[in-house]
């Protein structure tokens, strides 16, 4: 019984969040991030643990896989662009890899952190499965680095429209690989106010950058550690 009051009280407060944000289309009305800090609000407020709330939550979690093989759709509709503009996408992906591999590293170490900590960081623009993966493979922190994995899509989330105004980007490629290459999933979901071809981008570079990041972490660890 637990598990379906958690998994229907989720669903109403994110498609209240959604009308919400329908309404009022600031970043920070999110309804991904809405719907998490009202959840972690009532969780927190009833004392609820969170292997309680996960007895329904963990339903919802498992429609997490056919909903990034639902970005196929704009991708397939795309596919023009995409054979277009294949090696601006590839190129692209693989610098906004490595220049965020070597922004994490190179600002952690001015901060004196300890070396764990940087290992746990650097796959943070990875998506969450591949992310943990990686930061084990590369003896980081895998819970911590999903913590900075959903910092990461909620950052590029809240403040890449900003960007995107401040640097006067409006190409739908530029957009989407740079908001999929560095914050997946939860940051592409805010392409959809864009177009269809930004989503579609910015899917194609949350897969690739899962790829190109898989094999480039351990790369940069060997070289830099």
């Amino acid at each position: 019984m637990k598990a379906v009051i958690f998994i229907i009280s989720t669903v109403v407060i994110f498609l209240i969040m959604n009308q919400l944000y329908k309404k009022y289309t600031y970043p920070f009305l999110l309804p991904l991030l809405t719907t998490t800090i009202i959840l972690v609000i009532i969780l927190l407020s009833f004392d609820i643990p969170y292997a309680d709330y996960m007895e329904g939550g963990q339903y919802i979690q498992h429609l997490l896989g056919p909903a990034v093989v639902g970005l196929a759709f704009p991708l397939y509709n795309q596919r023009h662009l995409i054979s277009k503009y294949k090696y601006t996408i590839i190129s692209g992906i693989f610098i906004a890899m490595i220049s965020g591999l070597f922004t994490i590293y190179f600002m952690l170490r001015i901060f004196k952190l300890d070396e764990s900590l940087i290992l746990t960081a650097l796959p943070k623009s990875l998506t969450t499965p591949i992310a943990m993966q990686v930061s084990e493979t590369i003896n980081g922190i895998p819970p911590l680095t999903a913590v900075l994995v959903m910092i990461a899509g909620f950052g590029g989330a809240l403040f890449g429209p900003f960007v995107y105004k401040l640097g006067k980007i409006q190409s739908p490629i530029s957009r989407g690989i740079s908001m999929g290459s560095a914050s997946h999933g939860v940051g592409i979901s805010k392409l959809r106010d864009y177009s269809e071809e930004d989503l579609s981008m910015g899917s194609l570079a949350m897969g690739l950058s899962a790829i190109v990041g898989a094999i480039l972490c351990p790369i940069f660890v060997m070289i830099f550690f």
